[in-house]
């Protein structure tokens, strides 16, 4: 995937507000891709812009997706988005329904 690719993903997840989500399959098809939710997956994982949230891209189930090397970023992301008035429910998931964000 070229740098373009990343920028146009970058420039979506950049445009979803504060106590909102996006899933993956949702970034990929506004960035253009659609289809290719693993993209937006690897490109947020080589993103170094703190100004990008990366936290408000969950997985289609409303779910923090787990990454590897460890839980540290997923509890980082948790306490992101709860910061931002997202709640979760008791098996983990965020109501997409209510939190979705709609563009």
């Amino acid at each position: 995937m070229n740098l373009s690719t990343y920028q146009a993903i970058y420039a979506v997840v950049s445009r979803i507000p504060r106590g909102q989500v996006a899933t993956y399959g949702q970034v990929a098809a506004l960035a253009g891709l659609p289809g290719h939710a693993r993209q937006v997956g690897y490109a947020l994982s080589a993103l170094n812009n703190p100004s990008v949230p990366w936290h408000r891209v969950i997985n289609a189930k409303g779910e923090i997706s787990l990454r590897s090397g460890g839980s540290e970023g997923d509890e980082l992301q948790r306490v992101r988005l709860e910061d931002e008035g997202v709640h979760f429910d008791c098996h983990g998931r965020i109501p997409l329904d209510l939190y979705r964000w709609r563009p």
